[in-house]
Formats: structure tokens, C-alpha cells, sequence
């Protein structure tokens, strides 16, 4: 490519069919469907300081008997009502007690871009690992699952590796990371980026792979049909334990990232604070849009994971 970033990508570009979608969503309450999440019990314990609360669990914790709380295109903070699903940076979610980011790359002059589509994020990767190492420096009992995918290009496995190695190397970044194929104990990820390889050319552990990951990911399912997906895994969850769960509350159907949001994390929140669930731990990662708008919702994840 000619230019030094990519072009920022105009509201125009959103996918046009959405439009007819959005239309008639307008009539649409986003708090129609839900009701205020009932109050947590005054038994409940309290949840640990959201920035360090990783440091209550034991060293020898299997990161798949967790609860993480996690973002989904953890940087899509521009390009309008159909790109954006957050509105806080990547320091910032971490400081709230996110432990999962899902990255985007696209490979422009030699470096990684931060995308949702066609939109660029007016971020780059070296962006995120900064928030990352800092984060992790001052916090050094906690880690960062990080996914990894190549978004809105279609360059080779070998090229995206190359630029990925460069970041490693030349740039220095090698040591934040945790590049190991077989996934750690909490022990042996605290202060590290535990990479996710969702490309065929990273390191690290095969995201998506069927003999460690359950991933319930229906990002095309509206919202009515979309919850009983995300409860459903959460059950499977806490009464099959064995795999790496991943559960996506986030869905772009029918209307834009930020009205699904609205309406779905507050039956989450709910479901998560029910009397039958107190006891549920291991739940896996829950990649969330606009975490932060739903008060409370992250410390009730957190509270669904081992009192040490």
C-alpha cells in the first residue's frame, strides 16, 4: 500500500442492506424486553478490585475453570452505529476487569491496523500492546487472553505472520507475550498476553480449535433468538465442564451493535445474579459489547469464579 495508515472509512460504507434493518427498528424499544436485574443476594461475596481481581485465585487455576469477562471487537470505537461495539479503550476495559480482547488486524505498510471491516479504528496494534504492558506491569497478578484475526484483507497466513514476527522481534514485544500452543495454568499467565491464534500463520494456541474450545458465537441471531443461545451455554458451561467455553453476547442483527447490547447484557446480568446460578463457576470467556454501560455486569461475572 501507497500510504502510511489506512483510509478512514466513511459511515457509507456500512453494509447497505442493514439500512431497510434499521428502518424499521427505529419503533423498537431496546429496553422493551427486560426488566431491572433482580438485586444480588447480601450473602454474595464481594468482588475483588475489578483491576487486580485475578489475584485472589490460586497459581495452579486452570484458565478454563474461569469466568472472564471479555469484549468483542475490543477496539471498534469508531465508523458509526454499525462499527462501533464500545465506547471505552483498551486500557480502560482492562482497568474494568476485562481479561479478553478480540483484535483485528489488517496489514497496512508492514504493520497491523485495527479494524471492524472496512472501518479503521484510528488504532494500531502497537497501540493495544502498550495498553497491554502497562496494564500488566502495574498489575502483574493478572493476564490478557488475546485473539488475533486478520480483518478486511486477504493476505497469506505467511504474510501475516511476517508482520507479526516483526512486532515480536524488531519491535521488541516477545516478551509480553505467552506463545506456548498448549494453554497455561493461571500461574504461568499472570503478566503475560496469552495469545488466541485465530490465523494459521500465528503462535500460540489455535483459537477455535473443537478438542479445547466450545464457542457459541451466533453473531447473525436477533436478540429474542440470540439469549436462549447465551443461556444455554452458560448452563452447558457450569453442568458439562471440561472444554475451554466461549459464549458471545454480542450480536449485529436487525439493529445496530449498541441497541443489542442494550438489550441483551441486562438479561445477562440478570440470569448471572439469580439465586440458581450463585454457585456456577468455570462460565469461560464472555466477549461483550458495551460492557460498561450495564453497571455492575462485569463484577457479576467475576463473581462466578473461584474463592481461592
Amino acid at each position: 500500500m501507497s500510504s502510511t495508515s489506512p483510509a478512514r472509512t466513511p459511515e457509507s460504507l456500512s453494509r447497505p442492506s442493514r439500512r431497510g434493518f434499521l428502518a424499521g427498528a427505529l419503533a423498537v424499544s431496546a429496553t422493551a424486553i427486560v426488566g431491572a436485574a433482580p438485586a444480588v443476594a447480601a450473602t454474595r461475596e464481594a468482588v475483588r478490585g475489578t483491576q487486580d481481581w485475578m489475584a485472589a485465585l490460586p497459581d495452579g487455576t486452570a484458565l478454563r475453570r474461569l469466568t472472564i469477562p471479555g469484549t468483542h471487537d475490543s477496539g471498534a470505537r469508531f465508523g458509526g452505529p454499525w462499527s462501533e461495539c464500545q465506547n471505552t479503550t483498551i486500557a480502560q476495559q482492562l482497568e474494568s476487569g476485562i481479561r479478553f480482547l478480540d483484535v483485528r488486524c489488517r496489514i497496512t505498510d508492514g504493520s497491523f491496523a485495527i479494524h471492524h471491516g472496512a472501518s479503521f479504528q484510528n488504532l494500531m496494534f502497537g497501540d493495544v500492546l502498550v495498553a497491554c504492558r502497562d496494564f500488566l506491569a502495574a498489575r502483574p497478578t493478572e493476564t490478557v487472553l488475546m485473539r488475533v484475526k486478520q480483518e478486511y484483507s486477504e493476505e497469506s497466513d505467511a504474510a501475516f505472520r511476517a508482520v507479526f514476527d516483526d512486532y515480536l522481534d524488531r519491535r521488541g514485544w516477545r516478551s509480553l507475550f505467552r506463545l506456548d500452543p498448549t494453554l497455561p495454568d493461571l500461574g504461568g499467565a499472570r503478566g503475560k498476553v496469552v495469545l488466541l491464534a485465530d490465523n494459521g500463520g500465528l503462535p500460540g494456541v489455535r483459537y477455535g480449535d473443537r478438542a479445547l474450545f466450545d464457542i457459541q458465537d451466533d453473531y447473525m441471531a436477533e436478540p429474542f433468538a440470540k439469549y436462549p443461545k447465551i443461556e444455554a451455554q452458560f448452563r452447558k458451561a457450569a453442568q458439562q465442564p471440561g472444554m475451554f467455553f466461549m459464549n458471545y453476547v454480542s450480536t449485529a442483527a436487525l439493529m445496530p451493535p449498541r441497541w443489542n447490547a442494550d438489550r441483551l447484557n441486562p438479561q445477562v446480568h440478570s440470569f448471572l445474579d439469580r439465586a440458581e446460578t450463585a454457585g456456577w463457576m468455570g462460565l469461560g470467556i464472555v466477549p461483550l459489547d458495551y460492557p460498561n454501560q450495564r453497571s455492575g455486569l462485569v463484577e457479576s461475572l467475576i463473581r462466578h469464579n473461584p474463592t481461592g
